[in-house]
């Protein structure tokens, strides 16, 4: 019986090792497989839309966790979470029903300098510093890979910035993209000994993953990709070819967004929905099963009342409450059985995990306690 004696192994065709062999008999592997936990992106998927599946307008408006920006505009452009199909050759065969997809308006004025739009995802600083990822060595790297596809052939950019101490940004590019053919875009981000991450719940990277156009007052044309750079508000990406932004109703869509720590793009964690949602569930919350918290007036103090509604998971931050009557109406509103009409009220004593008290901003609640007073949260928001 004979013994192979190697420190590591590696493809012919590869840049880094598959497997290192420690002097103590024990292995270290990269392994492509469904491993959980790794992906940092939350909804990656496209699978959560709380707030809606279609609107023409910028901000986080349908798919949850990421937002479309835009500005320069002479008509708004239109997000959507977007049902793809068997004809959505490569994402659908790895298991992608959804994606983010936007629509461009019609530019009529062209590409001007201060124009542009672009896909934002932010990650808590916590879950960078708790990562693993050794974030100031340069040999130690995050793994960025989607999928994506636009109606126009060009290449498109973004850049990743981080937000603790000063701000570094790391352009990237998706490459020379072919009309209306998915494409799998993979990028190697090395650590930097510039960069922080505060372990807090605060905003700690933020992903600018494309930007469909970036007017010349972001850009440069003697900018580096792929490096790690102080932030500069002129020097964010290289100049943009503007095809995609003059041409009428193009579009453009991501899907199977992850981040992993490590220098190679495992296969995309899928998560069950109920996962992504109660994930997604941290950052904004919308009732739609019509639960109610029931509220008693305070006979001490009867512009305040006292109850519990508790959020169904913990969210980052004491979230921004929307409260609806009893129909359900978002005019911030709670309705006192007995009363003939809604009463305008404000959440207080708020946290994480829900709100115990209500004021009315005028006036009084009736303090009988036959008149208990329905409460109906329509949504709670604790974004960055």
């Amino acid at each position: 019986m004979s013994t192979l004696k190697v420190n590591t192994i590696r493809h012919t065709g590869a840049s880094s090792d598959a497997v290192t062999l420690a002097t103590d008999g024990t292995c270290t592997a990269k392994i492509t497989n469904n491993l959980s936990n790794r992906n940092l992106i939350i909804n990656g998927a496209m699978q959560i839309a709380q707030r809606g599946t279609s609107v023409t307008d910028d901000g986080m408006k349908t798919v949850d966790r990421f937002t479309l920006g835009y500005g320069g505009t002479d008509n708004h452009l239109t997000q959507a979470q977007h049902a793809l199909t068997s004809s959505d050759t490569g994402p659908w065969e790895k298991g992608f029903r959804n994606s983010f997809h936007i629509t461009n308006g019609d530019q009529t004025s062209g590409a001007g300098t201060g124009d542009h739009a672009y896909f934002e995802y932010n990650i808590e600083a916590q879950d960078i510093a708790n990562s693993g990822w050794d974030y100031t060595n340069t040999s130690s790297y995050l793994t960025l890979s989607y999928w994506v596809k636009s109606s126009v052939a060009q290449t498109f950019y973004g850049y990743i910035a981080t937000v603790d101490g000063s701000t570094q940004t790391f352009s990237i590019s998706t490459g020379a993209l072919s009309a209306n053919t998915w494409k799998k875009v993979t990028v190697k981000i090395p650590g930097h000994a510039n960069l922080q991450f505060d372990d807090n719940t605060a905003a700690g990277l933020t992903l600018y993953i494309i930007w469909p156009y970036c007017g010349t007052d972001r850009t440069t044309s003697g900018h580096t990709l792929n490096a790690w750079q102080a932030y500069s508000s002129a020097n964010r990406m290289p100049d943009n070819t503007s095809t995609w932004w003059t041409t009428n109703d193009a579009i453009i869509e991501i899907t199977g967004v992850q981040l992993e720590v490590g220098d190679v793009a495992t296969d995309f964690e899928h998560r069950s929905y109920g996962d992504e949602l109660a994930r997604c569930q941290r950052y904004f919350y919308k009732n739609t099963d019509h639960t109610m918290g029931m509220f008693i007036a305070d006979n001490g103090a009867a512009a305040e009342a006292y109850g519990v509604y508790p959020y169904p998971v913990t969210m980052r931050s004491s979230p921004t409450v929307v409260l609806g009557d009893n129909n359900g109406n978002s005019d911030g509103k709670v309705t006192q059985h007995g009363s003939a009409h809604d009463l305008a009220a404000t959440v207080t004593q708020n946290t994480t995990v829900g709100f115990s008290r209500i004021a009315k901003s005028s006036g009084t609640f009736s303090t009988s306690a036959a008149h208990p007073i329905v409460c109906k949260v329509i949504s709670a928001t604790a974004e960055f």
